[in-house]
């Protein structure tokens, strides 16, 4: 019965992969939309592009939202500092409309730092589609597989393209999947990264050298390799933020709405008031205990985009305290092993597992990361993994390898929370989807929620064309994002790294005090590279220039230098703000991460005139953030299996 249940997929896929591409290829966009060579869209990629541009420092952004008024108000106000959030900002902003973004935390703190670092088409959806016979969820794997080839173009230094083999223990297994994997490439068309190929057993252990070759009770048959997009999730939400900068928005991170301002003739939504939470970080240690408060501001707009994830629904109830939720929040877990678990070059993703879920490994930042879980969760600031979460990860993986797997190589282990939207406006929780919702269930607040960080662009877009709608906007121009490339990657090839390399040096201070060269060497001048694109030099010129070449930790290549540029280009105000986002330290070494803490606050403090006593806060706050992540020395477990 199975079997012939099978045999009948294969020949819906099959049916359907015959007929994908007349099916689906419907041009997405008119040639006026899209990658025009408007005056306007040059406009933006000089300011963005300018190798000498730098972003308006933090007092001018927040002076430019003090600055509206009743009578001038800003045309948008976003909330939010995610990849949707920013990504509605710059899509604003390039349309020529006055627009301010505020962030409680920091750019990327909640589900978009905590991402599965995949930039796919929804391989999964593809299988839904192809099964259920829904044309739907066909389009919307078209649309993503599109978007995915232009998150990568837009971002090629943060981004690029992954192989992911899966294995197949028999024959039938081979075809299943080697037939749906060319329907993905066929659906992908003229936005395919590399078409998929089939590897037999022998060829698969030399890709993947620590693939067990018997698995299940079974014998590897061979593998099928395909491809989607890998990406740096929150330096790419950050070069987000500074591009939306530099296009004219004023973006603000560590900035809370309290409330929204309401007109007290139609109830209409007019702004938000914000409380600068940084602002409490300028008092003493005392009199922030004390007051538990910042300097509170209020910002007019003539409509607020509410992009705040899987917080939106706690913006919506400050509209209207009897909103309907729209969130149905999902929790998924992540761990980091050392990188002799997966080839730099090859992820593993088996798409089901003994229970039904969907497990990978995939190389990431000279370490794996290996997940994921998708269950149901509450809502919080910083979620944390569940011990028995992060022990089905490991039971799953250990299913495909051939070496040990133990507790005890987890390096970091976080948990993301997937805002799963609900349309509000839906008769029954049916609706919940992977896909996202627009809806203005409160007049002047305009909800984007949903969706996956694949589709952050088109997301936006929809987003700010219901906000023009809604405040009767008037652009100068249709949306230009679709080929606008983000900061730091104007120039930017995979080669960049050689400059780096062969024109600069590493000084920096001993233990002794004194000032020591060290060479820009090719790990340091890679990271540089791909973390900060065609600006990387300027990174290079702080580490060769201000003796700040020095390591943060050992075994990793990030530098002191980084830091202070974070904090003078990159609106990066805590020591949080830089080990976990700014730099990827908390998500690949917790422990590294913790040693590495005080140098970081050493650097901040002299770039922001910390005193002591805002030190201290700092390294107890980090010290707090990095307890969250659960790696094998601050997790409680029996180590008896793993």
């Amino acid at each position: 019965m199975a079997t012939s249940i099978r045999l009948r997929r294969l020949g819906a896929i099959a049916a359907i992969a015959g007929g994908a591409y007349t099916i689906v290829r419907q041009p997405s966009f008119s040639s006026n939309d899209r990658g025009d060579k408007s005056t306007a869209l040059d406009t933006f990629r000089r300011k963005i592009a300018d190798p000498f541009a730098v972003v308006p420092p933090r007092d001018t952004q927040e002076a430019a939202l003090i600055g509206s008024s009743l009578v001038n108000p800003l045309d948008i106000l976003v909330v939010g500092g995610g990849a949707t959030g920013c990504g509605v900002a710059l899509d604003a902003a390039t349309r020529g409309l006055r627009v301010g973004l505020v962030e409680r935390e920091d750019f990327a703190s909640g589900t978009s730092s905590r991402s599965t670092k995949l930039i796919h088409g929804g391989v999964r959806y593809l299988e839904k589609a192809v099964f259920n016979l829904d044309y739907g969820q066909l389009k919307l794997v078209f649309h993503a597989l599109e978007e995915r080839k232009q998150v990568i173009d837009n971002a090629p230094h943060l981004c690029r393209a992954l192989p992911c083999m899966t294995p197949c223990f028999d024959w039938f297994d081979a075809i299943y999947y080697w037939a749906g994997l060319k329907m993905y490439d066929l659906v992908a068309g003229r936005h395919l990264l590399h078409l998929s190929r089939y590897y037999s057993a022998q060829e698969s252990v030399e890709l993947f050298p620590t693939l067990a070759r018997n698995g299940k009770d079974k014998t590897l048959k061979g593998t099928v390799v395909y491809y989607d997009g890998q990406m740096n999730d929150s330096r790419l939400n950050v070069a987000l933020a500074c591009s939306a900068a530099l296009a004219g928005a004023a973006v603000l991170n560590h900035a809370e709405v309290v409330s929204l301002l309401k007109d007290e003739g139609d109830g209409r939504i007019i702004g938000a008031r914000i409380r600068n939470n940084l602002s409490a970080g300028l008092m003493s240690e005392e009199a922030v205990l004390v007051s538990k408060i910042g300097k509170e501001f209020d910002a007019y707009a003539k409509v607020v985009v509410n992009a705040a994830g899987p917080f939106c629904d706690s913006v919506r109830v400050l509209a209207d305290k009897d909103a309907k939720p729209m969130i149905c929040p999902s929790s998924g877990v992540h761990i980091v092993l050392p990188d002799y678990y997966s080839p730099d070059g090859m992820g593993l993703i088996v798409p089901k597992t003994k229970d039904g879920r969907v497990v990978f490994m995939l190389p990431w930042l000279g370490r794996t990361v290996a997940g994921t879980t998708d269950s149901n969760t509450s809502i919080t600031m910083l979620p944390e993994p569940h011990e028995n979460e992060i022990e089905f990860i490991l039971d799953a993986i250990s299913d495909y390898l051939n070496i040990k797997v133990r507790r005890t190589d987890v390096l970091s282990a976080w948990s993301g929370i997937r805002p799963l939207a609900i349309d509000p406006k839906a008769n029954s929780t049916a609706s919940i989807s992977r896909d996202h919702v627009v809806t203005e269930d409160h007049p002047g607040l305009v909800t984007i929620t949903g969706g996956k960080w694949t589709t952050y662009r088109s997301m936006a877009e929809d987003a700010v064309d219901v906000a023009i709608k809604s405040g009767k906007l008037n652009p100068a121009n249709k949306c230009l994002t679709y080929n606008l490339q983000l900061v730091g990657a104007d120039g930017w090839d995979p080669a960049s790294f050689t400059v780096l390399a062969q024109q600069y040096v590493r000084m920096k201070r001993s233990h002794a005090g004194k000032v020591v060269p060290g060479a820009m060497d090719t790990a340091a001048a890679k990271h540089l590279s791909h973390a900060y694109g065609a600006l990387a030099e300027r990174v290079a010129a702080i580490a060769q220039n201000e003796n700040l070449g020095k390591r943060l930790a050992h075994g990793y290549p990030f530098l002191e230098a980084e830091v202070a540029y974070c904090a003078r280009e990159e609106y990066c105000e805590s020591a949080v703000d830089f080990v976990a986002r700014r730099c990827r330290l908390a998500f690949l070494d917790t422990d590294a991460a913790q040693r590495a803490l005080p140098r970081i606050i050493e650097i901040l403090a002299a770039e922001h005139k910390w005193d002591k006593s805002r030190q201290k806060q700092e390294l107890h706050k980090g010290k707090e953030f990095l307890e969250t992540f659960k790696s094998s020395k601050n997790a409680q477990f029996h180590d008896g299996k793993h």
